[in-house]
């Protein structure tokens, strides 16, 4: 009787291997590459595998589970110079597969997701943070694993409003990234109820390295008193000076100082020390805002081929806006893709270089689906007509 209930079992997992074995999911890692703005420091440069060794570590998860369903995994990077022709490389790896990572500026993004090649394709924006791409200039193709400028400074906010900093000054810097940045904080402060009375723009030239002890004090003495100091400063070019050298000494915020992130290395909660710890002995070195997005964009297609048992892409999507689809991000809440829009839900760490101030949504911010929908542009709001089919 063993024997033949022992053949019977091998039998039926053999038959259901059967029924669930030979899908692939060849995934390209599309990179836009972009020539870096000049900044005064290069003491933290952004590494060559920057995003990349996020999918990669993906894949590897990916590869773990799938080999017990016959779910067979692929990945293809490719990397389009900045002269490139980054529209035909994406026709090719659209003809290749119909699920891209897309690492590239939202100009770009919008150009490939509206390619005649892409109208089926499942794609993933691993990196841009711009809000008009989760609003008037959404695609119903695209959606999106980092989180928003929007949901960050989102975020920021409750946490001023949580410690009581509600005398706001900031500080911007001139490009186009600072300014997006300075829009996001100006409706994060509008949206919970807050003002930044005093901002001054940051527009040296000369080398801060030697001069910021004495310039820097200078320029913030005409704030006053305040309660904390905002910084734009999203290409990293002075926002670093910044600190421990304004005239008040006072708290600083925003590109530096206490940022709020979609990862940090300093995460060690809700098992965020295991993905750390498996990305650095996998990458030798540790996961980045940009490594995290490519990796819930893979772990995404993952679990919903787990879940579906299927490698079309309209299946997949149906499933990912669906409300069945959850993702361990390891950040203390189960991950999911908001309906409307396409951005994935998520916390949102605020953080300084050595350790976890807190992370958002905060308590006391509710809302009538989930408090995750407190960070970034909720869907009464929204511009974004793409997905209501």
């Amino acid at each position: 009787m063993r024997l033949i209930f022992s053949g019977a079992l091998a039998l039926g997992l053999t038959a259901a291997g059967t029924a669930q074995a030979n899908i692939d999911i060849p995934v390209t890692y599309l990179r836009a590459e972009q020539v870096a703005p000049p900044v005064l420091s290069n003491l933290d440069p952004d590494p060559d595998d920057l995003g990349i060794a996020g999918a990669r570590t993906a894949l590897a998860d990916n590869l773990t589970t799938g080999q017990f369903m016959g779910h067979r995994y692929a990945l293809d990077v490719v990397s389009v110079e900045p002269d490139g022709d980054v529209l035909s490389t994406a026709r090719a790896a659209l003809a290749a597969s119909p699920f891209l990572i897309l690492d590239a500026p939202a100009d770009t993004l919008l150009a490939i997701a509206d390619l005649p090649e892409a109208a089926g394709a499942l794609i993933f924006n691993s990196t841009a943070p711009d809000v008009t791409l989760r609003d008037a200039d959404c695609r119903a193709n695209v959606l999106h694993t980092i989180a928003s400028t929007a949901m960050r400074t989102d975020a920021l906010m409750q946490v001023l409003m949580q410690k009581r900093w509600t005398d706001i000054v900031a500080i911007v810097g001139t490009h186009p990234d600072d300014l997006a940045y300075e829009a996001a904080l100006d409706r994060s402060a509008t949206k919970f109820g807050l003002e930044i009375r005093a901002r001054e723009t940051w527009a040296f030239d000369a080398d801060m390295r030697r001069s910021a002890a004495t310039e820097v004090p200078l320029f913030t003495q005409g704030f006053g008193d305040y309660d904390v100091l905002v910084v734009a400063d999203e290409i990293g070019d002075f926002g670093e000076y910044i600190l421990y050298n304004t005239w008040e000494p006072r708290p600083v915020a925003g590109s530096v100082g206490m940022s709020p992130r979609t990862w940090s290395p300093v995460l060690e909660q809700w098992a965020a020390v295991q993905l750390q710890n498996r990305f650095e002995d996998m990458q030798g070195r540790s996961m980045r805002d940009e490594d995290y997005g490519a990796w819930t964009a893979l772990r995404s297609i993952g679990e919903a081929v787990t879940r579906t048992n299927s490698a079309d892409p309209a299946t997949l999507r149906a499933f990912l806006l669906s409300d069945d689809f959850r993702l361990d991000g390891f950040k203390g809440r189960a991950l999911s893709f908001r309906h409307w829009n396409g951005q994935l839900r998520q916390p949102v760490p605020v953080v300084h270089p050595r350790a976890l101030v807190t992370l958002a949504p905060v308590e006391g911010f509710l809302h009538r689906v989930t408090e995750l929908d407190t960070l970034g542009v909720d869907e009464p709001e929204t511009a974004c007509t793409a997905f209501a089919d």
